[in-house]
């Protein structure tokens, strides 16, 4: 029997050789169409994750600040949230830049929250539970340190934007922004 084996065995070609090839092929060209396939049906899905034109659009926004006198506070929007300006007087930076951080529940420097001590930009949005504090117009109550109110929950902060009374665990927060000159910036 093991003759007869031998007898139907071509001389010089090894025995399920070229079947394993072409196999092999087979599989790799079926995986490599199979994953393009995959890859060209879901890629409409991934590009639908990314954000709108309009959406980009505003990301950053450029503010005016020459119409802005010392003592104003101007509100701009910024991806749906109030952005507050305020262009400090000399009495405010000095109250700001006084206060010993280390009383403060979320302690930062005044300097840390600026990049000139007369314009100071922030969020506009209460850090507790995502109220508007007061204390942008003439008239809002600005609590006893001068800067904004929240009268939702009564979070109190400071001529720096920093949380000083209330339930507030952090201070108002800073957004990304750049001068783009003297009397502008860019938000975001």
């Amino acid at each position: 029997m093991a003759q007869a084996a031998q007898s139907q065995v071509t001389p010089g070609h090894t025995p399920g050789h070229e079947g394993e090839s072409r196999r092999d092929f087979l599989v790799l060209t079926a995986t490599a169409l199979g994953a393009v396939g995959a890859v060209a049906t879901i890629w409409p899905f991934i590009d639908s994750l990314n954000p709108a034109k309009d959406t980009l659009a505003l990301s950053t926004i450029e503010a005016d600040l020459s119409p802005v006198q010392v003592g104003q506070r101007l509100t701009v929007a910024w991806r749906g949230k109030p952005v507050f300006i305020d262009h400090r007087p000399p009495a405010e930076i000095k109250a700001a830049q006084d206060v010993d951080v280390t009383t403060l529940r979320d302690p930062q420097k005044d300097a840390d929250r600026v990049k000139k001590p007369e314009w100071l930009i922030l969020v506009g949005v209460c850090t507790h539970l995502g109220c508007i504090p007061l204390g942008q117009k003439q008239g809002d109550p600005r609590g006893p340190f001068g800067g904004w109110f929240c009268p939702c929950h009564g979070s109190i902060y400071d001529t720096s934007g920093r949380i000083r009374q209330g339930p507030a665990p952090l201070n108002l927060i800073v957004p990304p922004y750049e001068f783009t000159s003297d009397t502008a910036i860019k938000i975001g």
